[in-house]
């Protein structure tokens, strides 16, 4: 970690408290999994670990509307409540949704101000699903769109990519920013399948045409297919748009071990796709990457892959 900052993990217990039910693969045992993993095997004294703050409303105002989030808040106080075949809320949603947005926006903040070289956002719930005015697919507030808002809007970045390599297309994100020729969304994830969105002739639309790319894989890819995309397509993609920050959906469900898809991936493959990610960063943005949690359900697969994730970002000296 010599001649860099350290990497920022940003975490609160209280995200434990939000629940969607007995047997749901969305757990609070999750974000557990991924500290006590970090924690056996000595790293987290070797991160800046940030307790993040609740985000205000505001901020959440600036991608979801208002009557949306009165409705989740309203919600989470009459839990439980199923929002949709897959989401619901409990009595501890509210508290624990404010503070996944809110790990968001404090990354953000110590990333800019170069507190720390990288930040990885471990909380939940997570976001990428979660429509303007929708909850779905386990999400609530869609906390990538937060960040990407907060980067422009509070530390005056212009361009901001977006990657998201969750197994699932990150439908909330494509569609909040498709107009927007100020964030770049690129996902690759297993297609044909859940929520049916992201085939490559989605590009964006209006004065955003051009500044979405998605790259659907068949199931069964692994380290190379995942790779080969990232060098071939994302890196000159990136190169073109010089984007001043990289935001990354860090969904681990297409591990090989997932229990939720049919991907391949293993811990070699996220590191691989990270040191992609951080070389372009590096190039582009002065290394500014945010990353946050999203998919991951098998919970030693999801702990070692946040390991080899955070090694990649140079978290830790080998």
């Amino acid at each position: 970690m010599k001649g860099q900052a350290p990497v920022a993990f940003v975490y609160h217990d209280d995200c434990l408290k939000h629940s969607n039910g007995p047997g749901h693969p969305e757990r609070p045992e999750r974000v557990a999994a991924i500290h006590d993993h970090l924690a056996r095997r000595g790293l987290l004294d070797r991160l800046i670990v940030v307790r993040p703050e609740p985000c205000p409303i505001d901020l959440i105002a600036r991608v979801h509307e208002p009557r949306y989030i009165e409705a989740i808040r309203r919600a989470c106080e009459r839990a439980p409540i199923q929002l949709d075949p897959d989401t619901a809320v409990s009595p501890g949603s509210w508290d624990a949704a404010l503070l996944s947005a809110g790990g968001a926006v404090a990354a953000c903040d110590a990333v800019v101000s170069g507190k720390s070289g990288a930040a990885f956002v471990c909380t939940r719930p997570p976001g990428h699903h979660a429509e303007r005015d929708r909850a779905m697919g386990f999400c609530l507030f869609n906390n990538i769109a937060i960040a990407a808002r907060r980067l422009q809007e509070k530390h005056g970045l212009g361009r901001v990519l977006i990657v998201d390599w969750d197994v699932h297309h990150g439908n909330g994100t494509q569609h909040l920013f498709e107009d927007d020729p100020t964030v770049f969304y690129f996902s690759v994830h297993q297609y044909p399948f859940y929520p049916g969105t992201g085939s490559a002739r989605e590009t964006g639309r209006g004065r955003g045409a051009g500044f979405t790319r998605n790259c659907p894989m068949p199931a069964g890819a692994g380290d190379g297919e995942y790779a080969r995309v990232f060098r071939e397509v994302l890196v000159p993609e990136i190169d073109r748009v010089q984007p001043e920050a990289i935001l990354i959906s860090a969904g681990f469900d297409a591990h090989r071990a997932d229990p939720l898809a049919g991907m391949s991936l293993s811990e070699d493959g996220y590191a691989g796709m990270t040191s992609i990610l951080k070389a372009s960063a590096d190039k582009h943005c002065g290394g500014r990457i945010i990353s946050l949690l999203e998919g991951g359900y098998d919970l030693t697969a999801l702990g070692a892959s946040v390991e080899a994730h955070l090694r990649a970002l140079g978290a830790f000296e080998a």
